[in-house]
């Protein structure tokens, strides 16, 4: 059994969907193991992952306009308004999508179907620098 854990720095420009599939699978196929289990893990509370389509950017500007309708950037809807009108809503859409992802590894390549695609979600309407710990376990 081997592991391997490493930290990915991704600048956003923005909210938005940000593809990472292609760092995340050069690192993992530098790992030498054929077959196991990658984890991947957002240290943040205002943006997220997600699995989606990679072949169609409409896919991702209607989830980008569906999140937008469905949490309104009103800072008369919340208390915690210190840190931006941006922000809690930005909570609010981490909360609803994942901040951790597990991906099968299949002859040393992430086992994502053919039009899959690993984004971070950025909730902020401002550039960050979003981390992801990714830890791969197997043989």
């Amino acid at each position: 059994m081997k592991q391997g854990q490493t930290t990915l720095t991704v600048r956003t420009r923005g909210q938005g969907l940000h593809e990472v599939t292609g760092e995340v699978a050069r690192w993992v196929a530098a790992q030498g193991i054929g077959a196991g289990l990658l984890t991947v893990f957002c240290q943040h509370t205002s943006a997220s992952l997600t699995i989606q389509e990679n072949a169609d950017p409409d896919v991702r500007a209607d989830l980008e306009t569906f999140f937008a309708r469905l949490v309104r950037e009103d800072p008369s809807l919340y208390r915690h308004t210190i840190e931006g009108d941006d922000d809690m809503p930005a909570h609010i859409k981490g909360a609803l999508t994942d901040v951790s992802l597990a991906i099968p590894v299949t002859d040393g390549r992430l086992a994502l179907g053919t039009w899959q695609g690993l984004y971070l979600f950025e909730h902020r309407r401002g550039g960050h620098a979003r981390r992801l710990v990714l830890h791969l376990v197997g043989e």
